[in-house]
């Protein structure tokens, strides 16, 4: 039974216990009100929603030896075999722009661990990148990573590279190292998706999170800013896309991440405007969920459970909120666990957790650490162990 049934069948059962006290009460004594854990807990906090996962392993995955951990943004489960595929910023602690870079430093960034272990089971991608983002396994062990800076040089970045198991490069969407909003062109690329029929969703547009005026997305949007999503053929021929900076239905302030959920609508994380929105494949606009803080990335697993991180709550853009992993089930929105965070002098109050999320088959939680957790994570990657395990 996965974690997340396990919860659920706690919460059916402490209603039911609840339900035959109250039957077992004299007929003069007043039966004590029912408690639902999932409508008395705390979104904003996590108090009162349990931990599926307490066991954290820190440092869990391996590195070679010689090589400094860098932080990262994301990962993903290999739905082949179910281990995990991650990468790692070449050394650099930031999340971009000047410094320490996959152009500067062409080591390989993109590896695939062992699920238990953490041991390497792949490792390339030198010399391609200049700071990977998002990462995505498709059903052939295909892995795809979107890189959404630029080098100095203007040669490498603002694309997304699709590769073999082995490494091999297959495909690239985007114009090398030229930003744009054009059909051609992609504008710092954050994640990528593809559908059951080979399409491929693209999620575009990084800038757009910390804008706080109609002034300043007007003027984002003027200079050619963007926040779409891009969708192409199988091939990489470009097909539609929906969505520019703002804050109505159909409109992003960065779509930080993509997943699909078993009816096959598309889940963006809207990061800067607090929110998942669901679209169906051809960018209309379906349904959102608002109880997942400020979400940098989500998984949904077989069992249509949405695990979502929020790595970037604190005192100035998203006050009181927790960071954490929130747990709900994917037909409301509703939450019914969270994993929390570490602590942390840096962010009093909020603690600090990672950017990417996955989860295996067994419930076991995988966070890929970005620049504000790498340094009390110690490593790019945390193991969460699910309960019992």
């Amino acid at each position: 039974m996965s974690s997340l049934r396990l919860l659920m069948s706690v919460f059916v059962s402490a209603t039911m216990l609840a339900a035959c006290a109250a039957e077992s009460e004299p007929p003069t004594a007043m039966a004590a009100p029912e408690v639902d854990p999932v409508t008395t807990a705390n979104p904003v906090t996590g108090e009162g929603l349990p931990n599926p996962n307490p066991t954290r392993i820190a440092s869990w995955a391996t590195l070679p030896e010689g090589r400094e951990w860098g932080s990262t943004a994301g990962l993903d489960i290999d739905p082949t075999d179910g281990h995990v595929w991650g990468y790692e910023r070449c050394g650099s602690g930031s999340a971009g722009g000047p410094g320490v870079n996959c152009d500067n430093n062409p080591v390989d960034p993109i590896f695939k661990f062992d699920r238990q272990t953490g041991e390497v089971l792949a490792n390339f991608g030198a010399g391609i990148f200049v700071t990977p983002h998002g990462i995505y396994a498709d059903g052939e062990g295909n892995v795809w990573v979107t890189d959404f800076a630029v080098n100095d040089e203007g040669t490498k970045g603002h694309q997304v590279h699709k590769f073999s198991p082995s490494g091999e490069l297959l495909l690239s969407l985007g114009t090398a190292g030229q930003p744009g909003n054009g059909p051609d062109h992609l504008n710092q690329p954050i994640d990528v998706i593809v559908a059951p029929d080979g399409s491929i969703f693209v999620a575009d547009g990084h800038t757009g999170q910390n804008l706080t005026t109609d002034e300043q997305m007007d003027e984002a949007r003027a200079a050619g800013l963007t926040g779409r999503i891009v969708k192409y053929s199988p091939d990489g021929e470009y097909l539609k896309e929906w969505g520019e900076i703002g804050t109505d239905h159909g409109q992003f302030r960065t779509p930080h991440a993509l997943e699909f959920d078993a009816q096959g609508r598309l889940w963006v994380a809207d990061r800067g405007n607090h929110r998942l929105e669901i679209f169906d494949q051809e960018g209309n606009y379906l349904d959102s969920r608002y109880q997942y803080g400020r979400i940098s990335d989500l998984f949904i697993t077989e069992d249509q459970m949405v695990y979502a991180i929020d790595s970037e709550s604190n005192r100035l853009r998203h006050i009181n909120w927790r960071n954490g992993v929130r747990i709900g089930p994917v037909d409301r929105d509703v939450l019914v666990g969270f994993i929390p965070p570490w602590e942390s002098d840096s962010r009093p109050n909020h603690g600090v957790t990672g950017e990417g999320v996955g989860v295996d088959e067994d419930g076991n939680v995988y966070v890929a650490e970005g620049p504000a957790s790498l340094s009390d994570a110690g490593s790019a990657f945390t193991k969460y162990v699910v309960a019992g395990m």
